[in-house]
């Protein structure tokens, strides 16, 4: 009991309710952990929404089944980070956020025009580029605890050799290119 009154706890709260609360990283010593365990979260679960609608847009049957099983890949990714985060004392993320959903907004405008996987492949390959980068920038974080750092570690090498394979396609795909493709160069 405090001097103040009843005091009563509280369940753990998320890194963006903490700060509209004004609370800061003083009152929690795992808030930085915490949020930057969010961030990747929101942004694998961006990738997992990604993969599982160029499941939905590819006509090619091993480009559906290697999607659908990136989708699920990430999405465990997700779950590993969340526990993580309520490890912590944390609340995780559970949405992507809203810029990835405008971003797949515009590229199913882009693959209904250019009608091809290639365009879908390109796409995501640009994806995975974009959440390795993120990836590196918080294993760079020198403000997390080991075991935090441990944790992205783990997610990091398999968003990376996911994105090594997906870079392999893209090149794969680009020596395919001949006269009667559309995106060959002329």
């Amino acid at each position: 009991m405090s001097q103040g009154g009843n005091q009563s706890r509280r369940p753990p709260i998320s890194p963006s309710t903490a700060i509209a609360e004004g609370m800061d990283e003083m009152s929690n010593p795992n808030a930085h952990d915490i949020k930057v365990l969010n961030g990747l979260i929101e942004t694998t679960l961006d990738s997992a929404d990604g993969y599982r609608e160029a499941a939905e847009q590819t006509d090619d049957a091993h480009y559906r089944t290697l999607f659908q099983r990136r989708a699920t890949e990430r999405q465990q990714i997700a779950n590993d980070l969340s526990a993580a985060v309520r490890g912590l004392g944390g609340d995780p993320e559970s949405d992507g956020s809203i810029l990835a959903k405008a971003h797949r907004a515009f590229l199913d405008v882009k693959h209904a025009l250019l009608r091809n996987d290639d365009s879908v492949v390109g796409s995501i390959n640009a994806g995975e580029s974009f959440i390795a980068a993120k990836y590196d920038k918080a294993l760079e974080d020198g403000g997390i605890s080991a075991t935090t750092r441990e944790t992205i570690r783990r997610a990091h090498d398999a968003v990376k050799a996911e994105h090594d394979q997906m870079e392999a396609l893209k090149h794969s795909l680009e020596g395919q290119r001949t006269e009667a493709n559309p995106l060959f160069p002329h």
